[in-house]
């Protein structure tokens, strides 16, 4: 028992897991914050930050691995005094090295969803997100602490760190299906859609199968115990199947999520998706000139309403639908509004639009006058006041929807007086008088 004992206190004071849990922390933190966006606290976006971490997370735990397998082989003579099978040192040796590295990926998941919380967080947590990625650093751990035991060479652990660094490297967001096998790699999700949690699913069983089909097989080579063989089968047809999943999902990681928006509702009912709430003062101040100038057209709306990137921009019945930026970029309340100005437009019809569009939609947006061709009509025009260019927009929606609006549009009201007295048009530009 004092054998055992001696063993036990040389196992549990190595350096290396007092190196390896801040070491780890800090670079899991800086790879999650490199995904993580600090301006949309959307929770999808906070397990593909952590997933993501594991990629560099992963080689350096590998490594660390191999470097301690090497450094502790000398110690094999200790555990030869006692009466243990000789594969119990080494299963010991991984459950310390995973839990420090689990530690550490504790302690930046604790990290980055604090930051989610703190943000006023939308969406749903991805639990499983969590145990996948965990589960590829034990996985890391394993294939590396193993490859140190089968190969005890000083150079061995900058094998296993250069390896496993190409291994996660080879993995392109959103591009195969190859690139999720761990440690996976995801592109940015979209509002208004949400990770598949057969995805997790598949990464967890794969990185189980594939860890313990090495435990056991690192066991039965140094046990030569036969009755090993029936769990590592069962081990690797796990993997097997958990990869032909993997193969099976392909681009098909997300699925479309509807979400409850949030709203303010003066002057005009603005509503956003719940990860982006911050933007609904910017985004009223915007729209509020433009729907005041549109007021009594066909184009009128009292509502602004965010929509998925896939679905079209438009206004339509008193809705202005619009895309916004998802980690709202300098200038996204400005460009929402451009979009409801080029979704009054006839597509077909507005396919190079004239420089007399060009100045309606200035005024329209709030921005500086272009000079169109025909100054005289950007002079008159500039010399209207805001009651007037109102009334006047009234009268010639239909040319700025058609994108046909000419010099004559601009004419004094006097000339168009010719026009026949009973006539509509007349009647509405003697009001713009």
């Amino acid at each position: 028992m004092s054998d055992l004992g001696r063993v036990l206190r040389l196992d549990a004071r190595r350096t290396a897991l007092l190196i390896a849990v801040p070491v780890l922390t800090l670079l899991g933190t800086a790879a999650a914050g490199l995904s993580l966006s600090t301006s949309v606290a959307y929770w999808d976006n906070t397990v593909v930050a952590l997933v993501n971490a594991v990629r560099f997370l992963g080689p350096a735990a590998a490594g660390l691995a191999a470097w301690t397998a090497v450094r502790e082989r000398p110690l094999d003579y200790l555990r030869g005094l006692t009466a243990r099978s000789p594969a119990t040192g080494v299963l010991f040796d991984l459950l310390l090295l995973s839990s420090a590295v689990l530690v550490s990926y504790a302690a930046v998941t604790v990290l980055v969803v604090g930051v989610t919380v703190v943000q006023g967080q939308a969406g749903h947590p991805h639990p499983l997100g969590v145990v996948a990625g965990a589960g590829a650093l034990v996985l890391h751990v394993v294939a590396g602490y193993l490859t140190g035991r089968v190969v005890p060479h000083r150079t061995t652990a900058a094998l296993v760190l250069a390896v496993t660094s190409l291994w996660a490297a080879l993995r392109v967001p959103g591009v195969s299906w190859w690139s999720l096998l761990p440690p996976a790699a995801f592109p940015r999700i979209e509002l208004f859609t949400t990770l598949r949690p057969a995805v997790f699913t598949d990464q967890v069983l794969w990185a189980a199968g594939l860890t313990t089909a090495l435990i056991l097989g690192y066991v039965l080579w140094v046990t030569r115990r036969l009755l090993i063989v029936l769990p590592l089968t069962a081990a690797i047809a796990a993997a097997v199947s958990a990869t032909l999943g993997l193969h099976g999902s392909g681009a098909g990681t997300v699925a479309p999520v509807p979400a409850e928006q949030v709203c303010r509702r003066w002057p005009l009912t603005v509503c956003v998706h719940p990860a982006l709430r911050a933007a609904l003062p910017p985004l009223m101040a915007a729209a509020t000139p433009l729907a005041a100038r549109l007021n009594g057209t066909p184009g009128a709306f009292t509502k602004v309403e965010q929509r998925p990137a896939w679905a079209a921009v438009a206004v339509v019945n008193g809705v202005a639908a619009v895309h916004l930026d998802e980690d709202l970029s300098p200038g996204y309340a400005a460009r929402a509004v451009r979009q409801i100005s080029d979704g009054l437009k006839d597509p077909d019809a507005c396919t190079n639009p004239n420089g007399y569009q060009a100045l309606v939609d200035a005024w329209l947006l709030g921005d500086d006058p272009p000079s169109p061709p025909g100054t005289r009509a950007a002079r008159r025009f500039a010399a209207w006041t805001e009651h007037r260019r109102r009334a006047w927009l009234r009268l010639h929606f239909a040319e700025y929807r058609s994108c046909t609006l000419g010099p004559d549009d601009f004419r004094p009201p006097a000339k168009a007086q010719a026009r026949p007295a009973g006539s509509a048009v007349g009647s509405a530009a003697r009001r713009v008088q």
